[in-house]
């Protein structure tokens, strides 16, 4: 597979766990909600391919045309507007992951698809109850 593809899925991996498990650790050590955690973390243990390797050769942080951060990724106002973020960072990611799989494995498109569509839901769900409890 061409090693630019494979970078870019290894970037929105780690893209997509990171996301994810800060809204894990929000549900976990701010709201102390453990299914929802559970649920989170779940999602998170499902991104994962099978060529970690092949993946890790790719990766090539230092040469990143977009390393930097950008000034509304460094703003936020409060908890709720990072779990926002963070939903949307993992969303995004796996969107492109599932669109990139299809190039390798169909079974793995359809795992990220599935990951996308639990975090809209998620997403509905436990921004209405984050809202509710300022």
């Amino acid at each position: 597979m061409n090693q630019s593809y494979l970078r870019l899925i290894d970037a929105n991996l780690n893209r997509l766990r990171e996301g994810i498990r800060v809204v894990e650790d929000i549900f976990r050590y701010v709201y102390n909600d453990k299914q929802t955690a559970l649920k989170l973390k779940e999602l998170r243990h499902k991104a994962r391919t099978n060529n970690y390797n092949e993946l890790l050769e790719t990766r090539d942080v230092k040469n990143d045309v977009l390393r930097a951060s950008i000034k509304s990724e460094q703003n936020r106002s409060d908890m709720n507007s990072i779990l926002i973020a963070n939903f949307k960072r993992a969303q995004e990611s796996s969107r492109v992951l599932e669109e990139f799989c299809k190039l390798i494995s169909i079974e793995d498109s359809e795992t990220f698809k599935y990951i996308r569509y639990e975090l809209y839901n998620l997403e509905i769900v436990l921004t209405k109850i984050t809202s509710n409890s300022k």
